[in-house]
């Protein structure tokens, strides 16, 4: 819904002075409902905000009527505000809403989405739906379940769905090209739709109690499958009666587990808020017919903004999208605009939807254990934020580094007697891996087993364009000794890198006494530039434990990519590396001629005779004939996201 035509727009006016400005022109403010958006000298937007009463919002803003000290500092930057003027409260929220996702200004709440919660996937819109996990969240007809904090307990409860209820679980190509039904089939966990007549009705009857199940309901379910199971005994089909009698146990002691939050049914979202200053934490538990089927969590910082506000911020952004919609939102403190987001919410649910601020009984109790909730997340982050800075400070004294190595690139190389050679390079940014920054190389310009060429090779390409990007990491750290951290030292000579600390972790050699009952394992050793004896770290460190684990990430990642490469070219075909040959071509020359040998036999003019071959695919074909030899494919820096 598009707000009204109407737009007033201020010029700008000094920092300083902006108070007074504002003073001077809130004659020409509407009294309306509406948006106002506030904007720096640069024309860029800093706040967006929501009024019941534009003029009395901007007002409060102008006449410091508050106090906080975020409040201060926006207004210093304050150049110019648009006000938008809407209908109706309602369209008001509305447009806040997409005005912030269009623009997210740097002084409203921005709430991400952890990519690691996982929701229940259900493929509604196809003939034949099936349940799966996924962390993405489409706008493709699906119906999604969760958030689910969870990741055990939601994975187990998709299994026990496989195990109860017969429905399909393979991906859509392989379910259009099957020919015959699948493992699944002969379990009697799938009802084979890829190739068998199944009766829709009976599918539609195991997805819905499978759809029960994941929303809590598992009373509901149990109660069917009981009258089920009793009919078919008492008409002597014993099978199917045992079947439901064995779907009835799985589910009966996975419900057991359960912890009921209320005895009422409901589907609820409860919101607990804690915050330190302008650090805040928001917890959010799910109850899905009364039973507490998991929760989430959402931090912000350098937020100074009253309680009301940031919920208010985080509620439209929480049900966007395909998020469902529950019966109850009961939050810790009361909204002036309940009534317009329970309209909101009860339109897109379909069903009426409370959004309630409990005063006394049960979600009270519920409301002050979201609370305690959101209070040991924001102990435990902040508690995990402080080990890692404390890491960071402990490697950097320990190895007499410059920097705090807040950023850290580990290269490592890998290859079998110089054949197949690749580099890795894995980040960790302040102790926990950045997977979109890791790199892979294949070698393109070193014959032979020479570790140290390589090294050289894959630093210049790397830190050549670190230096045209801007993009340099506080520590450089290589896998080996003195001769791979002289290879890292003169690559940054040569490029005039001054300001990037350098180390090398190799294993220390030692012999080992065959006949001692224990092993010895290898102490780690730490190489600087310009240090003679190498820096050993404590053992069991954890300084010296994120160094190990950049290492061995370095090392898997680099031989993970040799491994896709061998087995690339142990499946490949020679007729590959002929510009013009695919696999079409390749199909038919193979057919044509029967093998290989017969390929790199044949003239030009038994080459055209084929289907698809040009002239010049021809001619090119008698070349690699006469040379002998499959040209190696340069393949250059591919930039990859780790799974």
């Amino acid at each position: 819904m598009l707000p009204s035509a109407a737009v007033l727009r201020y010029p700008t006016v000094e920092s300083e002075t902006v108070a007074l400005a504002f003073e001077e022109k809130l004659g020409l403010l509407p009294t309306t409902p509406g948006v106002y958006l506030f904007k720096d000298a640069k024309g860029t937007i800093i706040y967006v905000g929501k009024a019941k009463n534009l003029r009395a919002r901007v007002r409060q803003y102008a006449r410091g009527g508050d106090g906080r000290a975020q409040i201060r500092f926006l207004l210093a930057q304050l150049a110019d505000v648009e006000v938008l003027m809407t209908s109706s409260e309602k369209e008001a929220l509305l447009l806040e809403n997409t005005l912030i996702k269009q623009h997210w200004p740097r002084y409203n709440i921005r709430l991400k989405d952890d990519k690691s919660y996982w929701h229940v996937k259900v493929t509604t819109h196809e003939p034949w739906p099936r349940i799966f996990l996924t962390r993405r969240i489409l706008k493709d007809g699906s119906k999604y379940l969760g958030p689910f904090h969870s990741s055990t307990a939601v994975q187990d409860t998709v299994e026990l769905i496989r195990k109860a209820f017969p429905l399909r679980t393979c991906s859509d190509t392989v379910f259009r090209n099957r020919t015959r039904p699948c493992l699944e089939y002969q379990m009697h966990r799938c009802l084979g739709p890829c190739t068998l007549p199944v009766d829709p009705e009976e599918y539609r009857h195991h997805l819905k109690n499978a759809l029960l199940l994941l929303e809590g309901k598992n009373t509901e379910v149990v109660s069917q499958l009981t009258t089920r199971m009793h009919t078919a005994a008492e008409e002597l089909r014993f099978e199917e009666a045992a079947k439901l009698r064995d779907q009835l146990r799985a589910i009966t002691q996975t419900g057991e587990k359960q912890q009921v939050a209320t005895p009422l049914g409901y589907d609820q979202d409860i919101f607990g808020l804690y915050r330190e200053g302008g650090s805040i934490e928001v917890q959010v538990l799910f109850v899905r017919a009364g039973k507490l089927v998991g929760g989430q969590s959402y931090s912000f910082d350098d937020h100074e903004f009253p309680d009301e506000e940031v919920l208010g911020e985080l509620l439209p952004q929480f049900y966007q999208g395909e998020r469902f919609i529950p019966d109850e939102l009961i939050l810790p403190l009361l909204l002036e605009d309940a009534s317009v987001r329970e309209e909101l919410l009860s339109e897109r649910k379909g069903k009426k939807v409370s959004v309630l601020c409990p005063q006394r009984g049960d979600k009270v109790r519920l409301v002050e254990m979201a609370h305690e909730n959101a209070r040991h997340s924001f102990t435990e982050k902040r508690r995990g934020e402080e080990q890692k800075a404390k890491t960071v400070e402990t490697l950097r004294r320990a190895l007499h580094l410059r920097n705090a190595p807040k950023r850290i690139e580990c290269f490592d190389i890998s290859n079998i007697q110089g054949n197949l050679a690749v580099g890795s390079m894995v980040v960790f940014d302040e102790g926990e891996p950045d997977k979109n920054r890791y790199r892979r190389f294949r070698i393109k310009t070193v014959e032979g087993a020479d570790d140290f060429a390589m090294m050289y090779e894959v630093l210049t390409r790397r830190y050549t364009r670190a230096l045209e990007e801007h993009d340099l990491p506080d520590l450089l750290m290589v896998d080996g000794g003195k001769g791979q951290l002289g290879v890292a030292v003169a690559v940054l000579q040569e490029l005039g890198i001054t300001e990037v600390d350098v180390i090398g972790l190799a294993k220390m050699r030692t012999e080992r006494d065959p006949f001692a009952e224990e092993v010895d394992h290898s102490a780690e050793r730490v190489f600087l530039p310009g240090r003679k004896n190498p820096v050993v770290l404590l053992p069991n460190s954890t300084a010296l434990f994120l160094l190990q684990r950049l290492r061995d990430e370095a090392h898997r990642f680099a031989i993970t990519y040799h491994r896709q490469l061998r087995a690339k070219e142990q499946l490949g075909s020679p007729l590959d590396t002929i510009p013009g040959v695919g696999p079409s071509r390749r199909k038919a020359l193979l057919r044509h001629f029967g093998s290989l040998t017969r390929v790199r036999g044949a003239t030009l003019e038994e080459l055209v005779r084929v289907a698809g071959i040009t002239q010049a695919t021809a001619a090119a074909i008698r070349r690699w004939s006469e040379q002998g030899a499959t040209p190696a494919a340069e393949v250059a820096e591919t930039t990859v996201t780790a799974g």
